[in-house]
């Protein structure tokens, strides 16, 4: 069997976003990080982004909102290799008016088997984790026998 290994550089590309109930939570705990943060190459979606850009001082690749297509933007960034991780704050107690979207991103993320985190404490493992610190290789889902099925 081909195994394809992925390698997650020292300097990671790491999507933030979060929904409104949940920003000013991403936002404290970026700041928190701020300096692990400045190590990596920050993606966010629309607002999410400006917030972050502001509060840490610091350059962030900012895409649409998520109901306006920035979910599904980074969904192709995970499909194409462009996310290392990503920190999703998503707020469990409302639905969102994209939900699809949101179930897609998380999808992919698990298809491509990106480490993701989708609260805060989780979020903070993560971060202090040495992986974060180093390059870290594993291997890619192997989906030959998903592709090659007969219709």
């Amino acid at each position: 069997m081909n195994k394809n290994i992925r390698v997650l550089e020292k300097r990671k590309k790491i999507a933030l976003i979060a929904h409104d109930n949940k920003k000013k939570d991403l936002i404290e705990w970026a700041v928190h990080n701020k300096t692990a943060l400045s190590k990596h190459s920050l993606v966010a979606t629309g607002t999410t982004g400006k917030l972050i850009e502001e509060a840490l001082d610091q350059p962030v690749i900012k895409l649409l909102s998520g109901p306006l297509g920035g979910d599904q933007q980074i969904g192709a960034m995970i499909a194409t290799g462009d996310i290392d991780i990503i920190f999703f704050f998503f707020d469990p107690m409302e639905a969102q008016p994209h939900d699809s979207d949101v179930k897609a991103l998380l999808r992919l993320a698990v298809a491509w088997n990106l480490p993701m985190a989708c609260d805060r404490s989780t979020a903070d493992f993560l971060m202090t984790s040495r992986f974060m610190q180093e390059e870290y290789s594993y291997e890619l889902p192997n989906y030959t026998h998903y592709l090659n099925r007969k219709l």
